[in-house]
């Protein structure tokens, strides 16, 4: 099933049949990825008079409670609420859902104790192509970042000056397969995110960030189509589901 998208004064096509899905869910039958000290997400029947709603236990319906947190358990997407003392809500925030975008792959560089994404490597990166949404894949890309435990490792994170970059260039969406795009201990400075939504200036209401993605390594870097879907939950961040489609040249 073909699809074709008018972007600008472009006609993108893409096939809808192949959607690539880079989301990582919670899956509590195994090891879940974990970050920011939490215990691991529950997922469990609820219970009425001590008797479990479970068809296996004899009830009607499967009826489960779900205990997690966007930011330490799921793929999950945020807007500027997640940083300032005002409440903004990612689900009012994003009003679009679909995006040009581009995937790139960076191995972080050593600095010091840490491994960081610099400005430098993202303009090779993306050069001077124009793009809505920019899909950060870091090396080495192992199927373990789907269960890694993050909490105390410093992982690699974004320069300010990678986030000023991607601000000036224009990115509304990004997307990252780390834990946060800042230092995991960075003294509450937060100076990616703060840099990317520009909250000492003209606040980018409308741009986002999508952390803890994973991008197969059979999928080639390149221009793709994203649709970044989110659950409806008016809070900072919300779990969501971004699936990428190759555009057909």
């Amino acid at each position: 099933m073909k699809a074709v998208i008018e972007y600008n004064s472009r006609k993108i096509e893409v096939n809808i049949s192949n959607p690539i899905d880079i989301s990582i869910p919670i899956d509590v039958s195994k090891t879940n990825v974990n970050a920011w000290y939490l215990d691991a997400p529950k997922i469990f029947p609820e219970s009425v008079n001590g008797e479990q709603i479970k068809v296996s236990e004899g009830a009607v319906v499967n009826f489960n409670n779900i205990h997690f947190n966007p930011h330490s358990h799921i793929t999950h997407t945020e807007c500027v609420g997640h940083i300032t003392k005002e409440v903004h809500s990612v689900n009012k925030s994003l009003k679009f859902f679909v995006f040009l975008a581009e995937v790139v792959t960076v191995a972080p560089e050593s600095r010091g104790e840490d491994f960081v994404i610099s400005e430098k490597q993202l303009k090779t990166a993306l050069k001077n192509k124009k793009r809505d949404a920019i899909i950060i894949r870091t090396l080495p890309n192992l199927k373990d970042k789907k269960s890694m435990q993050y909490s105390n490792t410093n992982p690699p994170y974004l320069l300010e000056e990678a986030a000023v970059y991607l601000r000036e260039k224009g990115i509304k969406h990004l997307l990252v397969d780390l834990p946060s795009v800042d230092k995991e201990k960075d003294g509450g400075k937060l100076l990616a995110h703060n840099a990317f939504w520009n909250t000492a200036g003209d606040i980018r209401m409308n741009a986002t960030i999508t952390e803890f993605i994973y991008v197969p390594n059979d999928v080639e870097d390149g221009e793709y189509l994203l649709n970044l879907m989110i659950a409806p939950f008016e809070n900072d961040a919300t779990p969501s589901k971004p699936v990428i489609y190759k555009i057909i040249k």
